[in-house]
């Protein structure tokens, strides 16, 4: 039997392509060069409130009325995305169809933030990299913020990213200082990054040399097989403005567009050394 929450999950997702949602939604209009151009796809799986705002209800769902997250209008620039809840393969309704590989037809993945992933999870993103996809991983120790929703609600975004045994496989070590600053900024590609309680990435004892460690350890590129992972040890730059930061109790309630745009910038870039 499907676990309530991953159930409570699919359902949202299952209402939300039902709708049949535009890539960006029903309030706003992607930015796109050329809409007749087809975009790649990107498979996306986050807790985060990047594809659909947070809160949402199942009515908003249905009807298509909420407002694009700007994140997503972010992504959507340049790719089609295709939200997942799983990544390894599902049984298909039919009992003697093969089971549905949710990877088959993506050869582009955004992991931000995500819920526990499965060992079935582990085994298949690892055979996916190391066939030739390429990976944006995001795990934040400590994301902070303010989120009003209650922990139990499965709306309400990871607090703290669990370390996916695929890590260690890759030659990698992500750990938490408690001591260090808790704002601070590093420069990527010349190209300011806002961090709140980072974690810290390092290669194993013994590891092979595949992963180059940039941003005073914050990120990490690793060539696997024929595949790429980046991974970014922080998600501050994906929050809106009155979710970022430590949690101090209060939430302005709007956007503030100046800290909307010096996010913005980060992502692209981020984007870039994924998968140009």
């Amino acid at each position: 039997m499907m676990p309530m929450k991953r159930f409570k999950n699919s359902l949202l997702l299952a209402l939300a392509l039902a709708a049949g949602l535009g890539a960006c939604g029903a309030q706003s209009e992607c930015n796109q060069a050329d809409p007749s151009e087809p975009r790649p796809k990107l498979g996306l799986m986050t807790s985060l409130p990047i594809y659909w705002p947070l809160g949402t209800e199942i009515g908003e769902f249905a009807s298509g009325e909420f407002e694009t997250p700007w994140q997503r209008e972010v992504f959507e620039g340049k790719f089609e995305l295709v939200p997942l809840d799983t990544l390894s393969p599902v049984a298909d309704l039919h009992v003697e169809a093969p089971p549905i590989d949710p990877l088959a037809e993506i050869d582009r993945l955004a992991v931000i933030q995500p819920r526990v992933l499965t060992p079935s999870d582990n085994v298949a993103l690892d055979d996916w990299v190391r066939g030739g996809g390429r990976l944006l991983l995001v795990l934040d120790p400590v994301l902070g913020g303010h989120y009003p929703l209650p922990l139990g609600d499965p709306r309400h975004p990871v607090e703290a990213a669990l370390i996916p045994p695929v890590l260690e496989r890759w030659g990698l070590d992500l750990r938490f200082d408690e001591d260090q600053l808790a704002i601070r900024e590093v420069t990527i590609a010349d190209t300011k990054f806002p961090l709140v309680l980072t974690g810290s990435l390092r290669e194993v004892a013994g590891a092979s040399g595949q992963c180059r460690i940039m941003g005073e350890g914050v990120l990490a590129r690793c060539r696997l097989g024929k595949g790429l992972v980046t991974l970014l040890a922080d998600a501050e730059i994906f929050k809106s403005s009155h979710q970022v930061g430590v949690d101090d109790g209060h939430s302005h309630g709007h956007e503030d567009g100046h800290e909307q745009e010096a996010r913005i910038p980060a992502i692209q870039v981020l984007v870039e050394l994924a998968f140009e």
